[in-house]
């Protein structure tokens, strides 16, 4: 169940990034918090569409949002980021173990045609 759950939430978040105006978006609360409008102005964006995207990017854990009054202002969460750094982690050190058995490998085999 838990495996379950972790593939959902690496889908949300890898899905989260797969736009590049979700991605300019993150980029741009690097900077500090921000509003629906300074988020979607730069872009060219209408504010339906900047929220249906900042939508995404809370559901996949990568911002945090308050209101005051009428303006929602959102932030980066940096969680969501150490979250898809421990998956690459993890795959990166499956993917060395596999090559470093493929280098022992060629290496018995070039030996081996020496003989």
């Amino acid at each position: 169940m838990r495996a379950r759950l972790d593939a959902e939430r690496l889908d949300r978040l890898f899905f989260a990034l797969s736009d590049a105006h979700r991605r300019d978006m993150l980029q741009r609360l690097g900077a500090g918090p921000a509003s629906v409008s300074e988020l979607a102005e730069p872009l060219g964006l209408a504010l339906p569409s900047a929220v249906k995207h900042l939508a995404v990017l809370e559901q996949g854990g990568f911002v945090a949002s308050t209101k005051t009054g009428r303006v929602r202002t959102y932030e980066v969460d940096p969680a969501a980021f150490d979250a898809m750094q421990a998956w690459v982690q993890r795959h990166k050190a499956l993917l060395q173990a596999q090559f470093d058995r493929l280098d022992a490998y060629l290496v018995q085999q070039k030996a081996k045609a020496r003989r």
